[in-house]
This record gives C-alpha cells, sequence and structure tokens, in this order.
C-alpha cells in the first residue's frame, strides 16, 4: 500500500526534517482572504420585509445580519474603500475637547546628552578591556545551527547500521487482508446499506423542501400581513416617540434665550421654574442625549448668575423704595417686583436679603436728618455756611423754634418712613406666610394621600387572603388587580382625553406634556398681598417650617430694628445739640412742648411697629430729670432766697390773680390759669378758699403758684411724675422746717432785721401752714391719678408733711399759751390780795389778754381762736390758783375771798366782751381748791 512506508516510524527524507515539525499544507489550514464586510452596512430598501430585525430560517437563511460583524477599531479606521481618512471621528465620538496636541516635554525629566555617559564609560573601559583579553584567551563556541547539524549527521550515521523493518509491514498488511476476508459480508452489506442511506436522506431533503414551501406559502399569505401591520403599527409609535422626543428637545433647547427674555423683564420665577423644569426633563426624559451634554452645567451657572441678579436686583429696590421722596403717597414701590423677587429669594434659600435692607434703612434713615439739616439751615439767612463748615455746627446756630421745627419735620419724615417700611415688610410677611401655608396643605394632602394607600394595602391584603384561601394564586390575584387598575387608568385618561394621541412615559405628545410630565410636582396656589397682588406658591420650595417661621420673626424683629434705628438717630440729634447745654436751659413751656413732640412721636412708632423703643424714651427721661432738677433747684433756690429769707411775716394783700388761681383749684382744675383782660382789679385782704378766709404771707401765695407748676409739670411730662413728687415733697418739708426756723427759731431777727417774734407773726405762720394744710390732700389725690399703682407707696411722703405741718402748727399754738403763760406767771406772783378791786394785777391781764385777742383774731377763724383763749385760760387758771394757795386764801366767804372773786369777775367779764369770746365756758370755779 501507498501510505505503508509514509507509516514507518523511521524517519526518512532530508536531513533538515529530523528535528523539526513537518511543514503544515498552507492550501488546507489557512482561509482564503475574503473582503472585510461594510461596518455600518446599509439597510435594505424596498422590500417589506426588510423592517424584520430578528432573522428568520425560512426567508434569512444565507443574508448577512448585525450578528455576522466582527470588526475591530483599527479595522474602522483603516477602511480602504475611504479616499481620506476622517480627521474628525475622534471630535465627533468623544467630545470637542479631544485635539491632537503636541506632546510637551516633561518639566521634571532632564535633557540627556553624551555628557551624562562620560562617568559610565570611564568606570566601564576596565571591564571592558578585560573581557577583550578573555575573550582571547578562550575560543568562542559554536553556534547553534553548527552544533544542531552536527548532531544531525551523528544520527544519521547511526540509523544506517540498523537494519531494515518492512517485513514486519507486509506482515501486518497480510493480517488485515485475512481480516477483511472473514468479514467480507458485513463490509458489502454495510457498502449497500450506504447506498439506501443517500436515497432515503435525498427523499427526505425533498419532503423538507416541500415543508419548507408550503411553510413559505403559508407564511406569505396568513402572516405576512399581520406582520407587517404590527410592524407599521410599531414604526408608527417609534416614530411618535421619535417626533415628541424631538419637540421636547427643541423646546428644551429653547431653554437659554427663553431665560433671557425673562431676566430682561426681571422675571426671576419664571426663569428659575424654567431652569428647574428644564433640569428635571434632562435628569429623567433626555439623559444620554449627547448635544445636551453641556446644558446642565450651563444652566446650574444660570442659576448662579440669577441668584446674584436677583441680590442686586434687591439691593437696587431696596434703595429706591426707601430713597424715593418721602412726600410721595405711594407706600409701596412695585409691589408685584418686589414679591417676585422675595419669592425667587426664597426659593433660591437666598435668606440674607432682610440683612441687606436693614442696611439700607440704616443708611436711609441717616440720610434723612442729613437731608432736613441742610434743607432747614438753608433757609436761615443768619448762618453763613461758608463760614461753618460743618453741619452739626450749623445745627447748634438754630434757636429754639427753629431746631424745634426741625426736629418736628424729622420726626414727621421718620414717620412717613416707617410706614413705608412697614408696608414693604408686610409683602414680604405675607409671601412668607403664603408659602409656609402652602408647605402646611401640601403635608395634610401626603397624609391624607399616605391614608388611602394604606386602607388600599389593608384592603388588598384581605383580598389576597380570601383568594388563597379560596385555592387561586396569588400571583394571580396580584395580576389581576394590576390589570384593574391599568384598565380603570386608561379608561379615565380616554375619557379625560379622547383627543389625544398616546404619550409615553419618557416622552410627549403635545407641547402642554412637556410641563405636565416633566414638572408634575409643581402644582400652584395662589394667594394675595395686602396690596392685593396675587402670589403664586409652587410645591418645590425648599424651605422647612421651621425655616420660614424663623424668617416671619426676622422679618418682624426688622420692623422693630428700624423703629429703633430711627429712635437712636434721633438720640443722636438730640445729643449733639444738647452739647453745649442747649437743652438744659430750656424754659418750662419750651421742655413741655419738646417733650410733647417726643412723646408723640414714641405713641406714633410703638402704634406703627407694635413695640415700644426704648432709646429716645430713655433720652427724654434723662432730659426731664436734668429739667426737673432745674426746676426743682430754680424755684427752692426763688423760694429760699428770694421769698423766705426775704419774708417779713407780716399780712399781705392778695392779688386777684392768686384768687382765681385758688378758685381754679377749687373747680378741680390743678393747672395755673389765664390771665383775665380787661379792668384793673383791686387786690384782697385775705385769700377765701372754700367760703374760709385765709391771712397770708406773700411766700405763701407764690408757694400755691410753685406747687401749681409742679403738679402741671407732671400734667405736661408724665414720665416725671415720681421725681417730681419727690421734689415737691421735699420743698414743702423745706418751707415747713424753713419758716419753723425763721419764727418758731426767731432766725428772722438776724436774716430780716426784725426786732421781735410777735404773736401776730406767730398767728400768720399758724394760718400758712394751714393753708398749705389744706391743699394737701388735693395735690396727693392729683399724684395718686398718675402714679403707676406699683409706686402708690411714695404718696406716704405726704402723710409725713402733713404730720409735720400739723406739729409745726401745734407748736406755735403752744408759744402763743407759752407767750401768755410767762406773762400770767410774771403777773400773778405779785399778786396780793387788797383794795382796790379791780387790783393793778388784773386790769393788766386783761390788758395783755385784749392785745392777744387783737392780734390774732383777725388772722385765726374764731373756732381756732376760741380753742387757744380757752388753753390760755386753763394757764391764767392754773397759776392764779397756785398764787391763791400761795396766800392762804380760800373760798370760805371771807374778805379776801371777796376781793378775789371781785377779781376774776372784773376778768371774767372783760375776757367775754372780746369778739368771739361771749360764749367761753371760762369755769372759774377751777381755781379754789377742794375743800378736804
Amino acid at each position: 500500500m501507498a501510505s505503508s512506508h509514509s507509516s514507518s516510524p523511521v524517519p526518512q527524507g532530508s536531513s533538515s526534517d529530523v528535528f523539526f515539525k513537518k511543514e503544515v499544507d498552507s492550501t488546507k489550514h489557512i482561509r482564503p482572504v475574503q473582503s472585510l464586510p461594510d461596518v455600518c452596512p446599509k439597510e435594505p430598501t424596498g422590500d417589506s420585509n426588510s423592517l424584520c430585525v430578528a432573522p428568520s430560517l425560512v426567508t434569512d437563511q444565507h443574508r448577512w445580519t448585525i450578528y455576522h460583524s466582527k470588526v475591530n477599531l483599527p479595522a474602522a479606521l483603516n477602511d480602504p474603500r475611504l479616499a481620506k481618512r476622517e480627521s474628525d471621528f475622534f471630535t465627533k465620538t468623544w467630545g470637542l475637547d479631544f485635539v491632537d496636541t503636541e506632546v510637551i516635554p516633561s518639566f521634571y525629566l532632564p535633557q540627556i546628552s553624551k555628557e551624562h555617559f562620560t562617568v559610565y564609560q570611564q568606570e566601564i573601559s576596565q571591564r571592558e578591556k578585560i573581557h577583550e583579553r578573555c575573550k582571547n584567551i578562550c575560543p568562542p563556541k559554536d553556534t547553534f545551527d553548527r552544533t544542531l547539524l552536527h548532531t544531525h549527521d551523528k544520527s544519521r550515521t547511526d540509523l544506517e547500521q540498523v537494519p531494515k523493518l518492512s517485513h514486519y509491514l507486509d506482515i501486518v498488511e497480510v493480517n488485515i487482508a485475512h481480516q477483511i476476508s472473514l468479514r467480507s459480508e458485513a463490509f458489502f452489506h454495510a457498502m449497500t446499506s450506504q447506498h439506501e442511506l443517500q436515497d432515503y436522506l435525498k427523499k427526505t431533503s425533498q419532503a423538507v423542501k416541500m415543508l419548507r414551501d408550503k411553510i413559505a406559502q403559508i407564511d406569505k399569505v396568513m402572516c405576512e400581513g399581520s406582520l407587517h401591520i404590527l410592524r407599521l403599527a410599531l414604526t408608527r409609535n417609534n416614530c411618535v416617540k421619535v417626533y415628541n422626543k424631538l419637540k421636547l428637545m427643541a423646546t428644551v433647547h429653547q431653554t437659554q434665550p427663553t431665560v433671557q427674555v425673562l431676566l430682561s423683564t426681571s422675571e426671576f420665577v419664571g426663569a428659575l421654574d424654567l431652569i428647574a423644569t428644564t433640569q428635571e426633563v434632562l435628569q429623567q426624559e433626555l439623559q444620554g442625549i449627547h448635544s445636551f451634554r453641556h446644558l446642565g452645567s450651563q444652566l446650574c451657572e444660570l442659576e448662579k448668575l440669577i441668584d446674584k441678579m436677583m441680590i442686586a436686583e434687591f439691593s437696587t429696590y431696596s434703595h429706591n423704595d426707601l430713597n424715593r421722596p418721602l412726600e410721595d403717597d405711594c407706600q409701596v414701590l412695585e409691589e408685584e417686583r418686589l414679591v417676585s423677587l422675595v419669592f425667587g429669594l426664597l426659593k433660591q434659600r437666598k435668606l440674607n436679603f432682610l440683612e441687606m435692607y436693614g442696611e439700607e434703612v440704616i443708611i436711609t434713615a441717616k440720610n434723612i436728618i442729613k437731608q432736613c439739616v441742610i434743607n432747614k439751615v438753608s433757609q436761615i439767612e443768619e448762618i453763613d455756611t461758608d463760614v461753618i463748615v460743618k453741619l452739626a455746627d450749623q445745627m447748634r446756630m438754630l434757636n429754639f423754634p427753629q431746631w424745634f421745627d426741625l426736629l418736628k419735620d424729622i420726626f414727621s419724615k421718620f414717620t412717613i418712613f416707617l410706614q413705608r417700611v412697614k408696608a414693604t415688610l408686610n409683602i414680604i410677611h405675607s409671601v412668607v406666610l403664603s408659602v409656609l401655608d402652602k408647605n402646611q396643605r401640601t403635608r395634610e394632602l401626603e397624609e391624607i394621600s399616605q391614608q388611602k394607600h394604606a386602607a388600599k394595602d389593608n384592603s388588598l391584603d384581605t383580598e389576597v387572603a380570601y383568594l388563597t384561601h379560596e385555592g387561586m394564586f396569588i400571583s394571580d390575584a396580584f395580576s389581576e388587580g394590576e390589570l384593574t387598575s391599568i384598565a380603570v387608568d386608561t379608561t379615565s385618561q380616554r375619557n379625560a382625553s379622547p383627543n389625544s394621541e398616546p404619550c409615553s412615559s419618557d416622552s410627549v405628545s403635545e407641547p402642554e406634556c412637556t410641563t405636565d410630565s416633566s414638572s408634575s410636582k409643581e402644582q400652584t396656589s395662589s394667594s394675595a398681598t395686602p396690596g392685593g397682588v396675587d402670589i403664586m406658591v409652587s410645591e418645590d420650595m425648599k424651605l422647612t417650617d421651621l425655616e420660614l417661621g424663623k424668617l416671619a420673626n426676622n422679618i418682624q424683629e426688622l420692623l422693630y430694628s428700624a423703629s429703633d434705628i430711627c429712635h437712636d438717630r434721633a438720640v443722636k440729634f438730640l445729643m449733639s445739640r444738647a452739647k453745649d447745654g442747649f437743652l438744659e436751659k430750656l424754659n418750662s413751656m419750651e421742655f413741655i412742648t419738646l417733650s410733647r413732640l417726643m412723646e408723640t412721636f414714641i405713641l406714633d412708632t410703638e402704634q406703627i411697629c407694635g413695640r415700644k423703643s426704648m432709646s429716645l424714651l430713655g433720652a427724654l427721661q434723662s432730659q426731664a430729670n436734668k429739667f426737673v432738677n432745674r426746676f426743682h433747684e430754680e424755684r427752692k433756690t426763688k423760694l429760699s432766697s428770694l421769698l423766705l429769707d426775704n419774708e417779713r411775716w407780716k399780712q399781705a394783700d392778695v392779688p386777684a390773680e392768686f384768687q382765681d388761681l385758688v378758685d381754679s383749684i377749687s373747680d378741680g382744675k390743678i393747672a395755673l390759669p389765664e390771665k383775665k383782660s380787661g379792668e384793673e382789679r383791686k387786690p384782697a385782704e385775705v385769700l377765701i378758699v372754700e367760703g374760709q378766709q385765709y391771712a397770708v404771707v406773700g411766700t405763701v401765695l407764690l408757694l400755691i403758684r410753685i406747687i401749681l407748676e409742679y403738679c402741671q409739670c407732671v400734667d405736661n411730662i408724665p414720665s416725671v411724675t415720681t421725681d417730681m413728687l419727690t421734689r415737691l415733697s421735699d420743698l414743702l418739708k423745706y418751707f415747713n422746717s424753713r419758716s419753723c426756723q425763721l419764727v418758731l427759731g426767731a432766725g428772722a431777727l438776724q436774716v430780716v432785721g426784725l426786732k421781735t417774734i410777735t404773736t401776730k407773726n406767730l398767728a400768720l405762720s399758724s394760718r400758712c401752714l394751714q393753708l398749705i394744710v389744706h391743699y394737701i390732700p388735693v395735690i396727693r389725690a392729683h399724684f395718686a391719678a398718675r402714679l403707676p399703682p406699683k409706686q402708690y407707696s411714695m404718696l406716704r411722703h405726704f402723710d409725713h408733711i402733713t404730720k409735720d405741718y400739723h406739729d409745726h402748727i401745734a407748736e406755735i399754738s403752744a408759744k402763743l399759751v407759752a407767750i401768755m403763760d410767762s406773762l400770767f406767771d410774771k403777773l400773778l406772783s405779785k399778786y396780793e390780795v387788797k383794795a382796790p378791786v379791780p387790783s393793778a394785777c388784773f386790769r393788766n391781764i386783761c390788758k395783755q389778754m385784749a392785745k392777744m385777742h387783737e392780734a390774732i383774731f383777725d388772722l385765726l377763724p374764731e373756732e381756732q381762736t376760741q380753742m387757744l383763749f380757752l388753753r390760755i385760760n386753763a394757764s391764767y387758771k392754773l397759776h392764779l390758783k397756785k398764787q391763791l394757795s400761795h396766800l392762804n386764801v380760800i373760798n370760805d366767804g371771807g374778805p379776801q375771798n371777796g376781793l378775789v372773786t371781785a377779781d376774776v369777775a372784773f376778768y371774767t367779764g372783760n375776757l367775754q366782751a372780746l369778739k368771739g369770746l361771749k360764749d367761753l365756758d371760762l369755769n372759774m370755779a377751777e381755781i379754789w381748791e377742794q375743800k378736804r
């Protein structure tokens, strides 16, 4: 057999085949060269069957599909059909940032030259010499090829000495032929079966072909049309999706120009809503769109720019609103613009805009005062602004009426300014409350929806348990429930929009679908500001209820702060004018006018802002205290130096104006009456108070007027009530003590130069004190009506003063009695019971009693005169009794008893003959000692 030699284990042929593998026929194992398939083959056209995507066993057995594509990137780049390689391949595919650039040498790698290898060459040269020397001594080995040929020749020589084994091959072939002959029948039977098998396969192939033809006809007749309709429907839906997606892309593409248009009209809220909607669409429905890969970052930068624009716009608005002319009747400037700005700032969580507004309030308050001063100074011709440069110095040149008009103008402008600030802050507050109300309603709706979902889940669990109990599958129950809900939703959508086209979850079919699908959460609710501007509040606000509540409180605090700022600036204005003691030099009427103006401003700002600012009130209180101190010191000095120290304690005539003053007090009005024009009225001898006559000195009349000035000052400046009460108490105490020193203490002898303190002086002093005591309850009631309840304890000062005055009056009465007592002691100690009758002693006593009566009767009331003479009579009886006891004269009816009785009768007759003492019970029997 021809193949017997090739199967021999002994190697044959050329010597080069001994140690190398046998060469492989390249025609059998190498696939023929074929042209590469197209990377992007053109889609078949003209045939409707070409629209099928999946391969078909019937019609697409040999058609090229995408599953045959096996091409790498170098093959695509080295397409031989392209005349020129596309230069923008990487730019289109990987972005505009991919450009061919030269590789810049690294700054960290030095430039290598031959000088860098000099040291190495010096070190290696010695080694190289040693290597060359060893190479010459030791011969080089044969190469691999020579060794291989030598080994091959040696093996061939050895094989030629081994005998041939071809006879073994012949033996094997004989044995194989014998075995085949033994199985020849089976062999030929197999050959016959092979032909039958081929016939059977041929028939089977024909049957399969006929079956395929029938299937193809059935597919063409029964299936191809229906499948084509389905493909067309699918194609149509895909086209609608692509169309809607393109419309959405076109809408998104117009975002930036639309935002620019909105910003040009200061529609910041609309621009921010559009940006938020576009961002949501890009993240949900247009994610992965290559042409919009930079739009998201651009919108973020645009949003940051809008934040800066809104802050700058709000700053400009605040400046324009607060610095416009105060004569303008408009409370809020551009209310819609303000609402838009505030809503935009809240949307972006830029909550520091209130601080900006507060800073603008401070600047405006300063400018208001400055402008008012400039306007006022420019109207005064006496002030030379070229000589007096500083504005504060120019202001100090104004007199009180001019300065008062300036202050009044400042307070008026501050009031209008605060009203504007309040109106603006009310708009901001209404926006914040609208957002807060919307958040609360949204939370309530979410809770209601959660409760509904919980109830639905419970009902679904009950239904599942029932179906499981009845033997149904749980998955079937869920499937039926989902199908039912889907059917209901589909029906409701069709009923709601029967003419609408189908719209998938990630696409839109109409322009309104663009906003509805992408911003379905942005439901809005409307409310109105105090000015009637509607506020559309969306649900995408990022502020919590706590932040909104804190912001609302900050708005109210800002209004309080604005009031405090105006008061602080007013205080600085007052203090700048008070540096030269201007305010302390004001008279009572001027200070009262100033105080009323300041109190009116304080009340007006309290009504506007809802809280009383204390800085101006404190400054007013401080100036009021200084005024009270000066007021009190002036009147105390006047009472001491000008009145008491010059008072001669003689009865003074009462001018008509003082009588009018007293009459006004009787009518319940504690105030200084206006001077009556007309005829001059003559002064009266006494002062008539509620029907009683008071003989007084001139000091007391002026003291009554001073007391009324204190009371009227309390009415005009209620804040100084407590100080005035203390000062008035001090004044009354001073008058009491000083009058006691001058009269009872005889200080008037040295101060005024009186020769002696007469009983008339004492009686007149007592009557003056009684007049003051008469008015103390009236004064007490006046102050009690104006004191706060917690300070009622201060009224005890009047009780102490009343007691001191009564004690003083009692001391004067005791002094009058003491004068007569010393006289009785002097005269009766020399009394002798003898003729004539009446005795000289009793005649002197009656004479002195008549003088006493004459001195005090016109000064003191009749009741007081009787009481005084009763006390004098008691002293007389005491001394007479003592003298009679000394003389041993008893009531025995003897001669001495008769003489004494006659003298006593003379004394009694004379005393009762005095005016007002007729009915006086003298009880002269007490002069005799009782018999034992």
